[in-house]
């Protein structure tokens, strides 16, 4: 996977570990499945208030996913229990977890939204038919820009549909085979970055940045990464796709030891992007904006 940097920055795939509108799956240890960090609390803080208050936004299941819901849960349960200790205690009747007030019982359902509960990771469910791999069911509370009710139900294209160079294209023939070619016990990884005008972390609609090309243009922007895992249900053949995001301000680049690195890096995986890919990334009119910002930045 990525290098890791000081914090904030978990993972930087824009220090040139990884290339945008690539694939780019690398094996993962169990241990490195989740990852529960400082932010733990406060993202699980809002998950709860977003399934208090918006529910059938950020959940959807279809009615035959009982049975793979499950196969999450004790998934998750049994890692957390192998390698996060720390943060997840685990006792008769539920699960107690640093920064959230209140247990988890393991025995609420729907069984995926109790597996939300635990963990920072969004969870996606992808189930094979006639054509193709689908969005079956899913807890996704943090979404960069796309919404599970217009997703839900869709194949891997459906989804896709807006993602430049992915649809009838050598990248998503690869997913496709990817997906068909998972063994049960294989578990990978893989990141993409954006930019973002805010520090929201549930984000379903489509983001535009603004830059007045100043020397503070950075001030007000976010970089956010999506740690995302891929692995095959060893009971139901399902796929879990998990989204981890990590959000944070571009500004704080300055504090790093590899600040010039790093802005150097993410400066140039930006010039690199062609017209389509920069539009979705909402950055169509501010580009030249940004990377001088960061080469102001890396220097």
């Amino acid at each position: 996977m990525t290098k890791r940097s000081t914090p904030p920055f978990q993972h930087t795939p824009y220090d040139g570990s990884s290339q945008p509108f690539t694939v780019g799956l690398k094996p993962l240890e169990e241990m490195e499945f989740l990852e529960p960090d400082r932010h733990l609390g406060r993202y699980l803080a809002e998950k709860k208030r977003l399934f208090a208050d918006r529910l059938e936004t950020v959940f959807r299941a279809e009615p035959d996913t009982d049975a793979a819901q499950q196969e999450v849960l004790d998934l998750i349960a049994d890692n957390l229990q192998r390698f996060h200790c720390r943060t997840h205690r685990f006792h008769v009747g539920g699960v107690s977890v640093s920064g959230s007030s209140g247990d988890v019982s393991l025995g609420d359902r729907p069984a995926l939204l109790t597996a939300s509960r635990l963990v920072q990771e969004d969870l996606v469910l992808m189930r094979p038919g006639p054509g193709g791999y689908r969005l079956a069911a899913a807890s996704l509370c943090f979404p960069s820009s796309w919404s599970l009710a217009e997703k839900f139900g869709q194949t891997m294209s459906g989804i896709h549909e807006t993602v430049p160079g992915f649809n009838n294209s050598r990248m998503g023939q690869m997913v496709a085979r990817l997906f068909d070619n998972l063994k049960a016990g294989q578990l990978v990884g893989r990141f993409n970055w954006s930019v973002y005008p805010d520090a929201q972390l549930h984000h379903p609609e489509p983001r535009q940045v603004q830059l007045d090309g100043s020397d503070n243009a950075l001030a007000r922007l976010f970089i956010r990464v999506e740690r995302q895992t891929l692995r095959r249900l060893p009971g139901t053949g399902d796929i879990l796709f998990t989204i981890k995001v990590h959000h944070d301000p571009l500004s704080a680049l300055e504090g790093l030891q590899n600040c010039a690195q790093l802005a150097e890096g993410l400066r140039q995986q930006l010039l690199a992007l062609d017209a389509d890919q920069v539009n979705y990334k909402g950055l169509a009119e501010n580009r030249i904006a940004l990377a001088e910002a960061l080469k102001r930045l890396a220097a």
